[in-house]
Formats: structure tokens, C-alpha cells, sequence
């Protein structure tokens, strides 16, 4: 438990993310080297200009972004100076089935802990153009969850938690309340990119700034990120989007799948949309997020 710090992060008014996600952001990271490198999630220090961490026995001590990849959502922090906090062990996420115990622990030791059980691994597909192949489900959630430590059984990390959510029980009837942890197994093929790029040497996939949701009625734009691709295409809010490059779309996943199927950033994305029951042609040019995005202050 000694392992978790406490994380706060200040962010420029100017940045892309500060109207979605705020300029003043808190949540949780896990120290994984004994060098003050912490794990968290990247939403709580995406165009950060400054962190800080705190640990257990109250030290606190500035930080720098090292790395966020858009692809997993996982966030790398650099402590300046010499953290007092225990280092983690890591688990495999790929060892932990539907039912096995689960503990999510917050930093503030047993009173920020939940003691949980994984209820689900599924597909996970974020409005904001992010997908996880198998994400972690687990109940009852920590109610802060954002960068908490999901560690198993045996107290090794197999996931850092990112959202609350509401799954629906095994006969798909009452919902419960729910958090979703990216898998550490996600980590270890990408580590050493993250720390000497910033971001891994893959080529960035294309992005829309298209905020969209699932509904009975097909995929609905609910929101276009202000100055993104999406918003220059004029998407209009209500939009449904019916076809990808011709190819017919109904869940999010699939729509994602073949945006980024149509080749790298900067791809042109022919969209088909309905609009007051009219089909429209549209055309994305698409770009890479991190290039929106304010690079981290170099220390």
C-alpha cells in the first residue's frame, strides 16, 4: 500500500484538454522503480505544467510527465528526488480470471482501499477514440478510482484503475457500480519507448476529435472537440454515423477498428452520416492527437 502516492496535477487554460478534463486534476500513481518513476493514469497529467506527489508518510515532492500513450492510457511520472514509498511488484493481468479478488488501493493506506472482485474481462471501447482489446472489470468501485493500484491476491499490480462504470449482472438485469483498470500487461512491451521517447516509436494513429456514442438509433456525434478534425469537417452534434469508407458501422469498436485500419495520422477519413434523415458524405483529415496536445515542461 506504501507503494501508492497521492497525485496532483495543474494544467494551462489554453490546453486541449483542460475544457473536458479541468486545469487542477487529482487521483493516484504506484511507484514501479525504486528511482521515483510512478505509474498512473494519463488523464491526470496530460498537459500537465506541473505535479506533485505525496506519499503515505506525508512527503510530497514535484515530478515531471515522462510518457502518455493515447493507445493504453498509461501515464509515467518522474519524482524529483528520492520518494519515500515502497516499489510494487508487477503481476500479470493475463493471470487474473472472472471472480478472482481484487483490491484497489488509493493512497491513504486501509481507508482508501476497496477490497473487490473482477466481475467481467471484455472488449472496452471509450468515446473519446479509445480501445482496450481486454479490460479489467471490477466490483464494488472505488469512489476515486483514477490511477489506483489494482493489485491481486499475492499484492503485485495487474491494472491501474481508470473509470467508474455500470455493468449490468450475469442475467443482464440490475447494473452495479463498477470500475474499469487497464491491464498491466499492456505496460511491459511499450516501457522502455515510454521513457526514452516519450511515446512509443509506432506511427499514431488517425484521430478525429470526434466525441461518440452508442444509442438504439446508431453511433451519435454528442460533442466535436473545439479546433479537431471533426469540428474543421463540420460534424454537427445528433450526426449519426453510418459507414466508414463505405463500410457499414453499428458499435463503436467497429468504427474505431476501421478508422485506424485506413493507415496512419494524417489519412484522409471518408465518413457517411445521417443528419434529419439525410445521408451526407464527409470527409475527416485526420491528425495526430499528441501534435494537439501541450509537450511536457523539460527539467
Amino acid at each position: 500500500m506504501s507503494a501508492v502516492v497521492a497525485l496532483r496535477s495543474r494544467i494551462p487554460e489554453d490546453a486541449l484538454t483542460a475544457n473536458v478534463l479541468g486545469t487542477e486534476r487529482a487521483g493516484h500513481g504506484v511507484q514501479i522503480r525504486d528511482d521515483g518513476l510512478v505509474l498512473t493514469i494519463g488523464y491526470l497529467v496530460t498537459e500537465a505544467d506541473s505535479i506533485f506527489l505525496v506519499t503515505a508518510s506525508g512527503q510530497t515532492l514535484p515530478a515531471h510527465l515522462v510518457a502518455y500513450d493515447q493507445e493504453t492510457g498509461f501515464g509515467l511520472v518522474q519524482a524529483l528526488g528520492r520518494l519515500d514509498a515502497a516499489t510494487v511488484r508487477i503481476g500479470q493481468s493475463a493471470d487474473v480470471g472472472v471472480g478472482d479478488p481484487i483490491v484497489l488501493v488509493g493512497h491513504g493506506g486501509k481507508s482508501d482501499c476497496v477490497s473487490a472482485e473482477v466481475i467481467e474481462k471484455r472488449e472496452f471501447a471509450g468515446y473519446w477514440e479509445y480501445l482496450l482489446d481486454d479490460a479489467i472489470f471490477t466490483s464494488p468501485a472505488h469512489n476515486n478510482w483514477g490511477g489506483t493500484a489494482a493489485l491481486d491476491a499475492e499484492g503485485r499490480l495487474v491494472g491501474i484503475g481508470s473509470l467508474f462504470v455500470q455493468e449490468a449482472d450475469s442475467e443482464g438485469g440490475t447494473r452495479r457500480d463498477a470500475n474499469m483498470v487497464v491491464p498491466i500487461d499492456l505496460l511491459a512491451p511499450i516501457l522502455d519507448e515510454l521513457l526514452m521517447y516519450g511515446r512509443t516509436r509506432k506511427a499514431p494513429r488517425p484521430w478525429m476529435g470526434m466525441l461518440t456514442v452508442e444509442h438504439q438509433v446508431g453511433l451519435v456525434v454528442a460533442s466535436t472537440i473545439e479546433g479537431s478534425p471533426a469540428e474543421a469537417a463540420e460534424l454537427e452534434v445528433g450526426d449519426i454515423v453510418a459507414e466508414v469508407d463505405g463500410e457499414p458501422v453499428e458499435a463503436l469498436a467497429d468504427m474505431f477498428r476501421k478508422v485506424w485500419s485506413l493507415g496512419e495520422a494524417g489519412v484522409e477519413i471518408p465518413l457517411t452520416v445521417v443528419r434529419d434523415g439525410e445521408r451526407l458524405a464527409v470527409s475527416i483529415q485526420s491528425v495526430d492527437r499528441n501534435a494537439t496536445l501541450k509537450s511536457p515542461q523539460i527539467h
